[in-house]
């Protein structure tokens, strides 16, 4: 099977309903299906193993995607963001490519390539009109889907492989074809490079709800594409919400009557700022959605119910719920481990491992799977007596303090609590007694003065114990995240010097 069936089953449905918003244009599946074909041809006819994207969001990234399934030709979306330097070696990891986007861009970086290059306006007119004439066929390739580079930290990044069997399985076990009526749209704001950009377009093409396209996050933009377009559902990550919250705070308040839900994911979020939420949107329902890009995007969700029901709750057990990704997907099992690979029973913290049909665990030469097909995340974890998930951030981040594993996690948590701390981030510093301790940089909340070094130690020592007490505290005005919403601990390693 080949996820251009998603499209195909749409614009075999309804032809000329519209599937698609971006920039005032509107396409039907019938279009998008046409546009995928023409792209087929033309990404054959150049004689490519790769398909890149080199782009902001917008139509071009869905031709694409469907235009490589059906070339049999794995799509690679690249981070635009990312230095030169950084983007020139993923370049030429790919060579030869059918690039499209930022010809100048791939050009400068790559001169002597072999890549084949075309403008989003180029790329799209020519399949538009290859469409016209172009074969409905479509080539089997190795099988795989799409190639997407993973966020590398002190190595080179990893060349996750997803195949149409990982993601199909994932979007026909979670969706329901046709389940969108004609006027339910979803407003989507992730760039392409991300699983969640991808999910995005397969989920909301499967079950046939309009895809409005926002190319770069604006909440203020957010905000009125979300009103014009009357969207149903959104997808978000934690500090995009921040930032619609804020903007409505300040006074921009359109109609958002038509919003049924919101997703969010990619990173942490905040206890108060989902509680915000809540209140600013009480008749809207919340989904946190946690996966990675190795499992085909979602894995674990905290539905609405879970939401309103541990906002509502006075059973503090209820209430923390609220901090977790909710439960497995009937279609995966998670597990948690601890170093040896033992499972660990509920409530104890280990790394946290999945399987099922929709995990890929695979990289460009070799399989991260073991012997049983689990996949160990490099995410550590917990799951409670009622089978939810809560996070403890990256294994790699446990701090190792005197042969005491300590998670970042259960100190930010704590800091939570402070009235005057609007978020933290502990990470491990160099120790001559310790080897490793703990440092601790902290984001006052506005209105409030900085609590003083002193009182969020004997803070963090009465909720915890004298381990956790960081040797060093710094005050910065904000803290790093990427445009995803995840917290660069390594940068935050570089406010201690």
């Amino acid at each position: 099977m080949n996820i251009a069936l998603i499209l195909q089953m749409a614009a075999d449905a309804e032809p000329d309903r519209i599937g698609l918003v971006c920039d005032g244009r509107r396409w039907s599946y019938g279009a998008l299906l046409q546009a995928a074909r023409g792209a087929a041809q033309a990404i054959t006819d150049a004689g490519c193993q790769y398909v890149g994207l080199l782009d902001e969001s917008s139509e071009a990234a869905s031709i694409a995607l469907f235009g490589a399934a059906l070339a049999g030709v794995p799509y690679v979306p690249l981070n635009y963001r990312l230095a030169d330097a950084d983007l020139a070696a993923l370049l030429l990891r790919i060579e030869p490519a059918y690039l499209i986007g930022d010809v100048a861009r791939v050009q400068r970086l790559n001169p002597g390539a072999a890549h084949k290059t075309r403008s989003r306006a180029d790329f799209v007119a020519e399949a538009e009109k290859l469409g016209e004439t172009a074969s409905a066929d479509e080539q089997e390739g190795e099988g795989i889907a799409a190639q997407i580079f993973t966020s590398g930290t002190t190595a080179a990044p990893k060349a996750a492989l997803l195949r149409h069997a990982n993601l199909l399985s994932y979007i026909l076990g979670t969706v329901e074809f046709g389940a969108a009526s004609e006027d339910e749209a979803a407003l989507v704001c992730v760039p392409p490079y991300h699983i969640a950009g991808i999910a995005a377009l397969l989920s909301s093409i499967y079950a046939m709800r309009r895809i409005v396209l926002l190319p770069a996050f604006d909440p203020d933009t957010w905000l009125t594409l979300a009103a014009t377009e009357r969207a149903s559902n959104a997808f978000v990550v934690p500090t995009m919400l921040s930032r619609i919250i804020a903007s409505i705070d300040a006074g921009n308040a359109p109609d958002l009557s038509s919003l049924q839900s919101i997703a969010y994911g990619g990173g942490r979020m905040p206890l108060e700022l989902i509680e915000r939420a809540l209140v600013l949107f009480p008749a809207t329902g919340f989904t946190n959605a946690y996966g990675l890009t190795e499992t085909s995007s979602t894995i674990a969700l905290l539905g609405p119910e879970d939401h309103r029901s541990a906002q509502s709750s006075s059973d503090s057990a209820v209430r923390a719920r609220l901090a977790s990704v909710g439960r497995p997907l009937p279609t995966v099992e998670i597990e948690i481990r601890d170093e040896e690979g033992r499972v660990l029973p509920a409530g104890e913290r280990g790394e946290i491992y999945v399987r099922g049909e929709q995990v890929s665990g695979e990289y460009r030469g070799r399989s991260a799977l073991d012997a049983q097909g689990w996949f160990p995340t490099r995410d550590a974890g917990y799951i409670d007596a009622e089978g939810y998930l809560f996070l403890a951030g990256r294994a790699d981040d446990v701090i190792v303090r005197g042969g005491e594993n300590i998670s970042p996690g259960e100190i930010e948590d704590v800091l939570t609590t402070h009235p005057a701390v609007a978020e933290s981030a502990a990470v491990a510093i160099p120790s001559v007694e310790w080897g490793e301790a703990v440092g601790l940089a902290v984001v006052t909340r506005p209105g409030y003065a900085a609590p003083g070094e002193p009182e969020l130690k004997a803070l963090i020592k009465e909720r915890l114990r004298s381990s956790r007490v960081p040797e060093r505290i710094v005050f910065v005005d904000a803290l790093p995240y990427n445009e995803m919403g995840k917290l660069l601990r390594r940068e935050v390693k570089k406010l201690f010097g």
